[in-house]
């Protein structure tokens, strides 16, 4: 269940290994890195289309499998229009970068790669929406080999597009259109062709009850950007400090090992929220219980064991994205926080997953806020900045605020009464379904 979304996360490393090849002009390597910021729609349509997670699975549990069909509908809508509503972001990126201080040539160069992307934009907001209405139903094969395809393709695309015909930009640019769409016309041709019971064809009531699904969508968007957005946000602030270069380089492959890791874990988080939300329309608390106690021990093993990775091999794996040995050096002095980062970046988006399946987003995302934005950000800044420990004292205090979030979130876990989630679940689809819940779904209580 987690390869289809790592598939779909590692599409943006291809586009910049394949830009990053010999001969290409550095400040395209520069854009293409600045142009990440071109890639938030991702995680804004990962974080939409979490109340589809929430939602779809919950039906399927309480045996509502017609409604999946009528919660995609309004997703689609949803996540369409947002993607209108950012248009003037990428029409208008070059002076907005160049207004948060990017070089002008490189911030027209990102520009120029963010315009193209524009049907990308679109694509996402059918894929995420089809890829949660397939996950809830555990119909994740065919997502995987969807995946798997389409990412091979996209990498012939850019060795063709950018080595043979020498399109750069362009190139990246068409290749990402390219890989988009075909995902997402294979999912819908799939969803159209074999899933029969959940979908019965284009109907007017995916508008009923639509701005309450708004609300949930934007809660869900909010709580995953909030967290994303808090290790990008190390890059800017470090921009400040003394060797900047040597900082930022450092920091910048400590967070490509770091986003290497994540990619594992998104996958984990669709999957811990699928089996809650399916465990909770079952009507099965003790199941659900259960369920996050050992997605969280496995995910905490697994965190353990990728920082005792990055400890033995600290004076050695930087070697593989750069040739200097005072940037080797520094990324082997940042290893222990990468390593204390990646186990927490491991629990936490466990905990996530169980909050997108309970349909806790909104309390997650005020967490998120409070945890990062109001206490992690300025003790890193203190501890940078006024207590003069640079980058070590910025990213420690950004790592005891991801430490707050992940014990009040474990506290929650811990006092959370499951027989009540079991009833609000069944509420919501009965609201929201418009019938009563299968008796036979009932389970034992805990």
């Amino acid at each position: 269940m987690s390869l289809p979304n790592g598939f779909e996360v590692l599409a943006f490393p291809c586009n910049q290994f394949g830009l990053l090849e010999p001969g290409t002009n550095e400040e395209i390597n520069e854009a293409v890195c600045s142009s990440f910021k071109a890639e938030f729609p991702l995680f804004q349509k990962l974080g939409m289309g979490s109340a589809l997670e929430t939602l779809c699975g919950q039906a399927f549990g309480a045996g509502q499998i017609h409604m999946l069909g009528i919660y995609l509908q309004r997703s689609w809508i949803i996540l369409l229009l947002a993607s209108l509503g950012l248009m003037p972001i990428y029409i208008f990126s070059a002076p907005l970068l160049k207004l948060l201080g990017q070089d002008h040539d490189v911030a027209d160069l990102a520009a120029q790669f963010t315009i193209l992307t524009i049907p990308s934009v679109f694509a996402l907001a059918i894929i995420f929406p089809t890829q949660k209405f397939l996950q809830a139903q555990s119909k994740v094969d065919v997502m995987a080999w969807i995946g798997f395809i389409v990412l091979v393709e996209h990498a012939v695309l850019l060795w063709l597009f950018i080595s043979v015909f020498g399109w750069g930009i362009q190139g990246a640019a068409a290749a990402n259109n390219i890989a988009r769409w075909v995902t997402a016309i294979s999912q819908v041709v799939y969803v159209f062709g074999w899933c029969k019971d959940a979908w019965r064809g284009l109907s007017w009531a995916a508008f009923k009850d639509i701005w309450a699904f708004v609300r949930l969508s934007i809660a869900s968007a909010v709580m995953l950007c909030l967290e994303i957005w808090y290790m990008m946000s190390i890059m800017l602030l470090a921009g400040h400090l003394p060797n900047a270069v040597i900082t930022i380089g450092s920091l910048s492959i400590c967070m490509n090992v770091n986003g290497l890791q994540a990619m594992v874990f998104i996958g984990i988080n669709a999957a811990v929220s699928v089996r809650v939300s399916n465990e909770l329309g079952f009507q099965h608390p003790r199941a659900t219980r259960y369920s996050v106690y050992v997605a969280v021990f496995q995910s905490l093993i697994i965190g353990l064991l990728c920082m005792a990775l990055i400890l033995v091999s600290r004076d050695y794996f930087a070697v593989i994205f750069t040739d200097s040995e005072e940037l080797q050096q520094a990324v082997s002095k940042l290893a222990w926080l990468l390593g204390v980062t990646m186990v927490l970046n491991s629990v936490q988006p466990v905990i996530s997953g169980v909050a997108i399946g309970g349909g806790w987003q909104a309390t997650v995302a005020n967490i998120n806020l409070v945890c990062y934005y109001a206490f992690g950000l300025p003790f890193g800044y203190i501890l940078g900045y006024v207590a003069e420990f640079g980058v070590m004292g910025l990213w420690s205090g950004m790592i005891a605020g991801t430490l707050l979030q992940t014990l009040i979130l474990l506290f929650i876990l811990y006092r959370t009464n499951w027989n009540k989630e079991v009833e609000e679940t069944s509420s919501r689809m009965q609201k929201w379904g418009g019938q009563d819940i299968n008796a036979d779904n009932k389970g034992d209580n805990i």
